[in-house]
């Protein structure tokens, strides 16, 4: 199958690695895409860390070949759709990591402080791991005031070495269910981050595979742009859940290594 292929877009937690610990021989892995002549986008709900974070991480598990183009975070993701609505910037009230801060900043916006927050012309939601009440209640005040409502990725969890702990819709949940508004979502399993990657890559759907662990991001975010798509095993989704799937999905693999022969 995959030699009809012209792409692939790749989750990375659970797909590439497990918090520090990579899944498969990741150089071998990438070479075999080289191999294939297979282009390659990573692309993460995961909105704490930014573009060079993840190349700085890859790069110390063996993978120096990628550019920051091939990387597309929820936080970028995000702070597209902000530009794409506020073309000029300006202030936000962001609840979200280094990752997020940076690219709103980025991209010209302004991220306010708690005590500012009142200013915003717009509330973008990520994970934040020092959330509090004092972030909670400016972002519900200023949703139900009136202010547009975004969010990188709406995953119930977050992964840890113990387990599951609560992600970013999580704590959105606590939003909408205070102001009933539900936010414009940057991230899987929504298109708009899955069309970016499409656009960077210059492929069609029909002929690029999404590759993930999590069937309600990954798999519903490939399907919902026409890509074909793969369960790999080695995260969340076990086989039985992807047999389950419907519209069925495309493969199911052990692991990304096994997709590709490169174990």
């Amino acid at each position: 199958m995959l030699e009809h292929l012209s792409a692939l877009i790749l989750d990375m937690d659970g797909v590439l690695w497990r918090d520090k610990e990579p899944i498969g021989n990741l150089p071998a892995i990438f070479a075999r895409f080289h191999d294939l002549d297979l282009k390659v986008v990573l692309a993460t709900n995961n909105s704490t860390r930014s573009v060079e974070q993840y190349l700085e991480k890859l790069a110390g598990l063996g993978v120096n070949s990628l550019q920051p183009w091939q990387i597309i975070t929820s936080s970028q993701a995000a702070a597209a759709l902000l530009k794409r609505d506020f073309p000029h910037g300006g202030p936000v009230f962001a609840i979200g990591e280094d990752g997020l801060q940076q690219e709103l900043i980025g991209q010209g916006f302004e991220p306010l402080a708690v005590h500012e927050a009142s200013h915003a012309q717009a509330v973008v939601m990520g994970i934040d791991r020092e959330i509090n009440f004092a972030k909670i209640s400016e972002a519900t005040l200023l949703v139900r005031a009136g202010a547009p409502f975004y969010a990188t990725n709406p995953d119930k969890t977050f992964p840890t070495p113990r387990g599951e702990i609560p992600g970013a819709g999580a704590w959105q949940s606590i939003i909408i269910t205070a102001s009933n508004v539900q936010p414009i979502v940057a991230g899987k399993p929504f298109p708009f981050m899955m069309e970016l990657a499409l656009q960077r890559l210059g492929t069609p759907a029909e002929k690029t595979l999404v590759v993930g662990d999590r069937i309600e991001t990954d798999i519903l975010a490939g399907q919902a742009v026409g890509c074909q798509t793969c369960l790999v095993l080695t995260g969340i989704a076990t086989r039985a859940e992807g047999a389950a799937h419907r519209p069925g999905i495309d493969i199911l693999s052990e692991s990304l290594g096994h997709l590709v022969g490169a174990e």
